[in-house]
């Protein structure tokens, strides 16, 4: 009887294990070898390297290196867990009350001051006159929140909008970040998205700009997925070191 409840406890443990160290995409890949009658050792194959060895230890240690069937449920259950996509809206600029559906321009702001955690986001051109401007500039000094911005080097050069060292200031302590040349040419930037709290992210076509929040046609999208969120902000952090550089705040 000992025996039996060490086991299920083993088991028990390596299923937390397991779910704890596969994301959701890893999780389904391995159950899907599983299910189609890979061996374990096949099936790890499918997922990052550094965690191989890691999952087969765990399954080794359970008892679970030959049950294919119980292991690909058992990830199939941590696929699920960490599957917390919710909802996906779209949010419509159009001018007067054209747009029946969505919200951008409330939601964008909204969606800022209701951060608790962080808020990475992404322009080609920002404009004081944008609800964001100020709704970021509070972000930045809310208490635990971090806040990231990407702007375009070039878009406001002319003087057409606050410079990339003037939203630095303004939104200390956070982190304003514009394009840096590559290959002898300045880079665009182009992605215009807003990640809050590691989970909620919108990805639009609409600058920070009144004409973007109130007179042009824009859409947006509105994803509720973490780790789609922090996909976007880990692969921009990538990109950083090659397209980005930090700005300073402007001295006043």
């Amino acid at each position: 009887m000992a025996s039996s409840a060490e086991g299920a406890s083993r088991r028990s443990d390596a299923y937390q294990q397991l779910g704890a160290l596969l994301s959701g995409t890893e999780a389904g890949l391995v159950a899907a070898a599983l299910e189609d009658g890979l061996s374990l050792t096949s099936a790890v194959g499918m997922i990052d390297p550094a965690k191989k060895a890691r999952v087969f230890a765990i399954a080794s240690s359970a008892g679970l290196k030959f049950e294919g069937a119980l292991m690909a449920a058992v990830l199939r259950g941590a696929e699920g867990a960490h599957s917390t996509s919710r909802a996906i809206d779209t949010m419509w600029t159009m001018p007067g009350h054209v747009a029946q559906t969505g919200a951008l321009t409330s939601s964008l702001v909204s969606l800022v001051e209701a951060a608790r955690r962080s808020v990475v986001c992404s322009t080609f051109n920002f404009q004081k006159t944008s609800g964001m401007w100020n709704a970021l500039h509070e972000a930045s000094a809310r208490p635990g929140v971090s806040l990231r911005v990407y702007m375009d080097a070039s878009a406001n050069a002319g003087g057409g909008g606050p410079s990339a060292a003037e939203a630095a200031q303004w939104l200390f302590p956070g982190v304003v970040l514009q394009t840096s040349s590559f290959a002898g040419k300045i880079v665009r930037n182009h992605a215009k998205f807003i990640s809050v709290d590691h989970r909620f992210v919108v990805i639009t076509s609409a600058n920070f700009s009144w004409s973007a929040e109130y007179g042009n046609v824009e859409l947006g999208v509105r994803i509720d997925d973490s780790s789609l969120a922090q996909r976007i902000e880990d692969e921009l952090l990538i990109a950083e070191e090659h397209l980005y550089v930090a700005v300073p705040p402007a001295r006043t």
